[in-house]
Parts: C-alpha cells; sequence; structure tokens
C-alpha cells in the first residue's frame, strides 16, 4: 500500500503539489496523467524519497519514505533523463551498483533485457543515445522488481519497436511478479492498455482517480443525420464535433442511461467509444 497524507510540496512560493490523500492499493498498474507542470514529476520524487515533503506524509506499507532505506530500497524511479550515474561508468558497473542498492534485483533477468534492447555493458552512460539511455533506464527499472516501480516519462527517445517492447515485457513480468507500477506518460493511447486505474493531476491537485474502463465509458461517441444528432445531445456536455456532408459525429461527456441508449437506436443513431486521450483533454482543458 503507498499512502500519503496531506502531502504538499512547495518551492519557495509556488506550491507544486497541494495537500494529498491519497491510497493505492498494492498489485496494480496506475497511470498519471496530467498536462506540463501537472506536478506528476514532483508527485513521483516525493514516492521515491527523493525530494522532502514541505507537508504532511509518504508512507510505503506503513514505513515512512523520505531517508528511509528500508522503503527506499523497496522503490525504483526512471525518470525521463534514464538511470543517474557518473557518465564515465559503464553500464555493467551500473548494473552492479543497483543490484546492491535493490535487494530484489535480478541480475540474470537484467542481462536478458540488456540483450533484447541491444545495449552493449562497456560501453560508459555518457555514449549512449537518448534512446539508448532511455532503454538502459527501462532495464534498471524492469530487472529492479521494486515493490514499487515508477515510470516517469522512461520511453523518450526510444522509436516505436522499442516503446513495443517496453509495454511487453512491463506486462510480461508485471504479471509473473506481480507489484505496484507507476507510469506518467503523454503517450496516453499508447501506454493506456496498461492501466487499470487513471490518476489525473492538474495545476497541483488531484483532479480524477477512476478505473479505466470507467473512465472510457463516461465519454460517447454518436453518430448520423446532423439534425437528428444535434436533437439527441442537447442537454448532453459536448467535448468535439465534426461534420461531413450531410453526417454528423458528437463527443459526449457522461453516463447514458437505458432509455436514451434505446432512443439512439430508434432514431439509426450509432453509438461508439471515445479515446482516453480525448476524455483527458476535456477534464484537464475544461479545468484550466
Amino acid at each position: 500500500m503507498i499512502s500519503t497524507s496531506a502531502l504538499q510540496v512547495r518551492f519557495g512560493d509556488t506550491t507544486a503539489l497541494h495537500p494529498l490523500d491519497l491510497d493505492l492499493s498494492a498489485g496494480r498498474i496506475y497511470g498519471l496523467l496530467g498536462r506540463n507542470g501537472a506536478g506528476k514529476t514532483t508527485l513521483l520524487s516525493a514516492l521515491a524519497g527523493f525530494r522532502k515533503p514541505s507537508g504532511g506524509t509518504a508512507t510505503l506499507a506503513g514505513l515512512p519514505i523520505f531517508e528511509n532505506l528500508r522503503a527506499t530500497s523497496r522503490i525504483c524511479l526512471i525518470r525521463d533523463d534514464g538511470v543517474p550515474g557518473d557518465p564515465t561508468d559503464s553500464l555493467r558497473d551500473i548494473l552492479a551498483m543497483a543490484a546492491i542498492l535493490r535487494p530484489g534485483f535480478d541480475t540474470r533477468y537484467a542481462a536478458e533485457l540488456m540483450d533484447r534492447f541491444a545495449l552493449p555493458r562497456k560501453r560508459t552512460l555518457r555514449t549512449l543515445s537518448r534512446g539508448q539511455r532511455s532503454a538502459f533506464g527501462i532495464v534498471v527499472g524492469l530487472a529492479s522488481r521494486a515493490d514499487l516501480t515508477m515510470f516517469d516519462e522512461a520511453h523518450l527517445g526510444m522509436d516505436a519497436p522499442g516503446r513495443q517492447l517496453f509495454h511487453d515485457e512491463l506486462l510480461r513480468d508485471y504479471v509473473a511478479h506481480p507489484r505496484t507500477v507507476i507510469l506518467s506518460t503523454h503517450l496516453i493511447e499508447e501506454q493506456s492498455p496498461l492501466f487499470e486505474q487513471v490518476l489525473i493531476l492538474h495545476e497541483g491537485r488531484l483532479l480524477l482517480r477512476a478505473d479505466v474502463d470507467e473512465l472510457r465509458s463516461r465519454g460517447v461517441s454518436v453518430t448520423g443525420p446532423h439534425a437528428v444528432v444535434d436533437d439527441f445531445v442537447f442537454g448532453l456536455t459536448v467535448l468535439a464535433q465534426r461534420q461531413l456532408g450531410p453526417t454528423k459525429e458528437v463527443t459526449v461527456f457522461g453516463d447514458l442511461d437505458d432509455e436514451r441508449r434505446s432512443l439512439a437506436g430508434r432514431y439509426g443513431l450509432q453509438l461508439g467509444p471515445v479515446a482516453l486521450q480525448d476524455l483527458f483533454i476535456h477534464l484537464t482543458g475544461g479545468a484550466a
């Protein structure tokens, strides 16, 4: 269980994270979403013990996280710039250090991932490309097998096959070795199939928390003759609309009851799902 109680982070006069109460059950994959400056990295840094809270607490299984080796040894945060370390260190040495710092680190699995991502062990950190550095961070994060594993835009610089390999490996290893995973990303549609629950931060506050299926059910696309569609969506929250000739598609936010769905059928309207990214844009844009 990851818990925060009135967790707050300030930088001078700026409040990056307003008091936050949050309980995250163990053994789930969470998607952490938010616009730039929403407080995602600040929250993850506090959960990893990298940043001292300005107020409140963050705990892992009841253990205070900040400056507590018993907790931080069970946590791994991979940031968007990959694994920190001396630029002159070889990847082999960094892996050896990671194995010392985290008792659950799987050296054999790390070696397997190094081969799958085609990363040369003798290379130094500073000689890696941006994509290779990101891939190496993912290797360390997955092989850590930490109770709380967090990836903060860890895929930056990676090409599509590399990102797909990351998704496949994360899911496969998560099933074999369950732990709590938090993914912070702007590639919402690409990574959303991994999410079990979504957390949306906006301006340092928790705007929404919901299971992915529940959140998706709140959005519906309505397609049909433009006049009929306009009548059908009257009074509903419209996210977007587009028209091609006599046909119109409108995206609405909110649950449609059985009566309204039956009405759509009688008028020949087509109802479809809405992308999670579209819902996110509406929620954070509206809040802004």
